[in-house]
């Protein structure tokens, strides 16, 4: 559907009924499907024929949303997963062994920094840090002959820095390698990472593409304009897989490489498949996803305008206020809005933070965001606990940081209720 707007693509993308077949996407909720002959069945192993034999590598509902999502993406090929935490733990492993290396943003969320700092550290793949605000000499001098992949994410949780795709991907690509970025809060309706360089496309498809706290979801989207075979550094893709029938990704599947081995190898052997039934809520958070960013990033901008005044506040991240660290870049990757995160400071630091949660009425203390209902969360004693003051520093997470995320409710009831805690904390 490339010659529809994003609006029709959120709507009709992935599947098109048939006469006489329902207009909204089946749940084909079934782990196997019957095949005539073992034969027919083992093509399907074999990756020589195209359908439907197991639930855990592929389901029609499943397929249908990951397609609609590549659409909106604007990628070749797409893998729903049980989670976002997946979704970067897939992208990551579908390219690197133990022994690699991946140059990663240090602004990224506190789960993904504990799976790449620790997890992935213990299974052999080594990670250098560094701020998304480097200098272009810091990110040369941190690439490695054994790095195989730059990860970063276009607006980052909960600290709300934009990424500068096209210098994180030109950087990539002058050492051969893919950028890979979670896209999570903008969605596509307000960034679309791959015009500007970026490879691969990861997204907590829990957050705004649900946006009703109904499933928990990933997804993982390929460009297809990264060539696997430019050098010697993804055997994986560019040489026979031998726990595959000795098949050659990049041979067999071209531009839809990096996708197939995702499903075929890891999924095959990891398993993290959502249901088609979370597949199908996806699928209806999806239709409405621009409407719903428009009015996320509306209240959040009056929100945050709000908050820049309050005497109660002593500082306000949102990438849409003018004079803000992030504005610029913002207007460059996210002309029509960011998302409906917001971060600030209460003054009187962390005890006086603990005091206007504790007050709010309206506005949900959950760990959570980026849903129709508003949501807040101090990260230093939540997600982010594990970290320690200096790698809370490096993540962009101030102890005094409140991640306010701004629902779909009528923006001066969330103002209210967030004047009434603020006094109350501050008194």
């Amino acid at each position: 559907m490339s010659d529809y707007k994003i609006a029709t693509k959120c709507v009709h993308a992935g599947y098109t009924p048939g006469n006489k077949e329902p207009i909204t996407i089946p749940i084909v909720q079934s782990t196997t499907f019957k095949y005539q002959s073992g034969d027919a069945m083992g093509k399907m192993f074999d990756l020589e024929d195209s359908g439907y034999f197991y639930t855990r590598l592929a389901n029609p509902t499943n397929d249908a949303v990951a397609a609609k999502i590549a659409d909106l993406e604007g990628g070749v090929a797409a893998v729903l997963t049980s989670s976002g935490q997946a979704a970067n733990l897939f992208a990551v492993l579908n390219l690197c062994a133990a022994g690699d290396h991946v140059v990663a943003s240090t602004a990224i969320y506190g789960g993904t920094f504990n799976l790449f700092n620790v997890t992935l550290r213990r299974m052999g793949i080594d990670f250098t840090f560094l701020s998304p605000d480097c200098t272009d000499e810091a990110l040369e001098a941190a690439f490695q002959d054994n790095t195989k992949c730059v990860f970063g994410e276009t607006l980052s949780n909960p600290s709300l820095n934009v990424l500068d795709i096209e210098k994180f991907a030109a950087a990539a690509h002058r050492h051969g390698v893919p950028l890979i970025v979670d896209n999570t809060f903008p969605t596509p309706v307000n960034c679309r990472p791959f015009e500007f360089g970026a490879d691969i496309v990861t997204h907590s498809t829990t957050k705004y593409m649900d946006g009703h706290a109904t499933q928990v979801g990933g997804v993982v989207v390929d460009s297809g304009n990264f060539d696997w075979t430019q050098n010697d550094k993804f055997p994986g893709l560019t040489t026979p897989d031998d726990s595959y029938h000795g098949i050659t990704y990049t041979d067999r599947f071209g531009k839809a490489a990096f996708i197939t081995k995702c499903v075929a190898q890891l999924m095959r052997d990891l398993g993290s498949i959502p249901s088609p039934h979370n597949a199908f809520l996806l699928n209806l958070g999806l239709e409405t996803l621009p409407l719903r960013m428009r009015q996320h990033c509306e209240s959040a901008q009056k929100v945050a305008e709000y908050l820049q005044k309050s005497d109660a506040v002593s500082w306000v991240s949102y990438p849409g206020l003018p004079g803000d660290s992030e504005y610029e870049k913002a207007q460059k990757y996210m002309p029509h809005g960011t998302s409906g995160v917001i971060s600030f400071g209460v003054k009187g630091g962390r005890a006086a933070a603990t005091k206007f949660m504790d007050a709010l009425r309206l506005c949900n203390i959950v760990t959570h965001v980026a849903d129709c209902r508003t949501c807040v969360l101090h990260p230093a004693s939540t997600t982010h606990r594990q970290l320690t003051s200096e790698q809370l520093e490096e993540a962009g997470v101030k102890e005094d940081l409140i991640r306010l995320s701004i629902g779909l409710e009528d923006a001066d009831d969330i103002i209210a209720d967030l004047q009434q805690a603020l006094e109350t904390a501050t008194k």
